[in-house]
């Protein structure tokens, strides 16, 4: 309305037209070119651009011995059991605030005897490192584990004849350390587990071995049929365990040679390719009231049946 700019406190702004003071030109270089617009592909977030750099990207190839990743065992008795069965370990982490008991006092000094780093840390740390597991104060890291070629389990720095143990299908670690457990006790030179759809040397497979897989060797092998039909060129005779083998263990001749004995799944038993390279199927006999073995048990039945043999 007319009568509100007179109103009292109504001030009436009016533009200046020119550069004003302090301007600093901005009118003047908004007026610049900025130059050509780039390609689509130099764009940053353009789709082209996130496309070409896919396809540029180099991937580094895996490296023998990372196929595990860092691992964390937490809780007392766990990181306790550990320690004590040596299994190697790159820091211990114990909770700021933490009332010490026998458990702890011994963990620390487990893995001050080993020369374990001990580093302090609280319990929302703790959360953290452990992904919100149970830790009741106290975790271990654990390094990938560094796994041998599969032919350097015939070197010939090993004593006596050799014995290997090749897993075809084992995915709990659980079996793979009860099996590394075995080796260890019946003269057995070391095991061979697959890259991939295997169990592999995690926390679990070293607790379960009870310290047998720090002097026992663990290969991995791309792929376990070409390591197979390679032990058979050294001079290994390969045999697979079944239910309906075509021999009987306690009938085995092959003992006393070089052998490979291969171990498959409770429920898939083992795959064709391997199967078909095998030089026996060997079954264990059994009463009837039970109809199959764990691998871990039937590995063990095996390696003694061989270690039997192979002293008489």
């Amino acid at each position: 309305m007319a009568g509100n700019s007179q109103r009292k406190g109504a001030v009436r702004k009016t533009a200046k037209k020119g550069p004003q003071v302090g301007s600093g030109g901005q009118r003047r270089k908004g007026l610049e070119g900025r130059g050509p617009t780039p390609k689509a592909t130099e764009r940053t977030g353009h789709p082209a651009a996130r496309r070409t750099q896919r396809t540029t990207t180099t991937r580094r190839p895996p490296q023998r011995g990372n196929k595990a990743s860092t691992e964390v065992i937490t809780g007392r008795n766990s990181v306790l059991e550990a320690l004590r069965t040596y299994v190697p370990a790159s820091t211990l982490y114990v909770s700021s605030r933490l009332e010490s008991d026998d458990r702890i006092r011994e963990a620390i000094k487990l893995a001050t005897e080993q020369q374990i780093p001990i580093l302090e840390a609280n319990k929302p740390e703790l959360d953290r490192l452990t992904d919100g597991a149970v830790h009741q104060g106290l975790a271990m890291l654990i390094p990938p584990y560094d796994y041998a070629h599969p032919d350097d389990l015939l070197s010939a720095e090993l004593p006596g004849t050799p014995l290997i143990v090749a897993l075809d299908g084992i995915t709990d670690p659980r079996n793979l350390g009860a099996i590394i457990r075995s080796v260890g006790a019946f003269g057995g030179h070391g095991v061979v587990v697959p890259a991939r759809r295997s169990a592999g040397m995690t926390a679990a497979a070293w607790k379960t071995s009870a310290g047998a897989a720090a002097r026992i060797q663990v290969a991995q092998a791309t792929n376990l049929t070409v390591a197979l039909q390679d032990y058979r060129k050294a001079g290994c005779f390969v045999i697979g365990l079944d239910a309906e083998g075509d021999v009987d263990l306690p009938d085995l001749e092959l003992a006393d040679l070089p052998l490979v004995v291969v171990v498959g799944s409770e429920g898939k038993g083992l795959s064709r390719l391997v199967r078909e390279t095998c030089d026996q199927i060997v079954s264990i006999p059994m009463a009837g009231v039970t109809e199959s073995l764990n691998a871990g048990i039937a590995g063990a039945v095996t390696l003694y049946e061989i270690a039997r043999k192979r002293t008489r």
